[in-house]
């Protein structure tokens, strides 16, 4: 028998099954440190103890996406080992803040399998919840990857979830204390606040990132994300190693402080689609369309609904004539965050 771990495969999973991920993991001020090498990050909020305590904050959480990274890397081993492509993402919210020296576990209870026609692989839907050492929900997510399958076996019955296209804003959770009142502009960096914004606007975030083999390879094993397409490059015909998904996500969101430094901090990602691939040697350039506004209880405080498009190629582009994503684009996120009214 072999102790080693060969992931699994389409026919392991079954709707209503919950899986505990392991290796727990503690976050310090090392992944901080390592997060702001790899993306040019500069939100304040997650840059400044001094700037996060002006808004109401006891000190400066760890970037949103670092809670994201690390919960979706548990899950991996479980979940996607085997996948041929993550697919998308829906139905996404940040309940707790995390803080340095949270110890991260996740589970995933499986929602939805359905296999594709070609019978060689099928999708499956699980809902993820990432909490800390207290049992506190740090943020939960449902995702949808395509996964190899074993053998010929027959097909289980789909089942085929029913997901929410955007989270309510009255679902939107703020962190405690959280004040925006006494902003401070000139330190975030723009002066650009929530009613700056219209909806249906395109912002253009100018600037562009090559991405290279070493720092995405270091990305990818700083979450503990161990999925085949990453690291091994035979798993691919083309023996090209696949850019981590989350790698382009966390890159375009660095991207957009240039026209959305104010957006401070990301609570709800209501969708996603990881377009088309990237490798190694692709420059990433990111724009963002404004697709709602709304208020919070919170003093000062707002909610933005963006659209974040991670191309190769130019703002506003999207889709082409038949309706598919255009060959340029890598990423479409759909998500909430929070910026001062």
């Amino acid at each position: 028998m072999t102790k080693t771990n060969p992931g699994r495969f389409f026919e392991d999973y079954a709707v209503g099954d919950v899986i505990t991920h392991a290796v727990p993991r503690t976050i310090k001020m090392g992944e901080r440190a390592l997060y702001h090498a790899l993306y040019p990050a500069r939100h304040a909020l997650h840059s400044s103890d001094q700037f996060a305590q002006s808004c109401g904050l006891p000190f400066s959480p760890l970037d949103d996406l670092v809670t994201f990274h690390t919960v979706f890397g548990k899950t991996v081993p479980d979940v996607s080992l085997n996948a041929v492509a993550n697919l998308g993402y829906a139905e996404g919210r940040w309940i707790t803040p995390l803080w340095p020296g949270d110890t991260i576990t996740a589970t995933s209870e499986v929602i939805g399998v359905k296999q594709n026609s070609n019978g060689k692989s099928g999708v499956v839907w699980v809902h993820t919840t990432g909490r800390n050492q207290h049992g506190e929900v740090l943020m939960s997510y449902v995702r949808w990857v395509m996964v190899r399958k074993r053998s010929d076996s027959t097909a289980p019955e789909p089942v085929i979830p029913v997901l929410s296209t955007v989270v309510a804003p009255a679902d939107l959770v703020i962190p405690h204390g959280l004040d925006f009142t006494s902003y401070d502009f000139a330190l975030a960096g723009e002066p650009h606040r929530l009613g700056d914004y219209s909806v249906g606007e395109i912002i253009d975030h100018v600037d562009g990132v090559t991405i290279e083999e070493a720092e995405h390879m270091l990305a990818t094993r700083l979450w503990q994300n161990t999925a085949k397409v990453h690291f091994d490059a035979t798993n691919r015909t083309d023996g090209k190693r696949l850019i981590y998904g989350g790698h382009i996500i966390s890159l375009a969101r660095a991207l957009s402080f240039n026209g959305l430094a104010n957006a401070q901090m990301i609570v709800a990602l209501n969708g996603g689609a990881h377009a088309n691939p990237c490798f190694a040697g692709d420059t990433v350039r990111a724009w963002s369309e404004v697709l709602d506004t709304a208020e919070t209880q919170a003093p000062g405080v707002g909610a933005v609904r963006l659209r974040l498009v991670a191309t190769k190629g130019g703002a506003g582009v999207l889709r082409g004539e038949d309706g598919k994503y255009h060959p340029d684009v890598l990423l479409d996120l759909d998500y909430w965050a929070l910026m001062p009214v």
